[in-house]
């Protein structure tokens, strides 16, 4: 009896990690099969300066940053 047991949660455990890969395998499949979308921008838009140092962004980075007062 117990070898029973063993047989059938064993094939259990083969039909769960079977599915497993098999769901694995579809989801990323859809991340394969779509196609690149198009650059938008143009050489001379892709090559223009986008660093503002004014930007709350950096200056909250300098602000935490900074090497503290002695």
């Amino acid at each position: 009896m117990k070898t029973d047991a063993k047989v059938r949660r064993r094939d259990f455990l083969r039909v769960l990690g079977a599915g497993a890969g098999a769901g694995a395998i579809a989801t990323t499949s859809g991340l394969v099969v779509q196609e690149a979308a198009a650059d938008s921008e143009s050489n001379d838009e892709k090559r223009k300066s986008r660093y503002q140092a004014n930007s709350p962004d950096v200056q909250a980075y300098y602000r935490v940053n900074r090497y503290p007062t002695k």
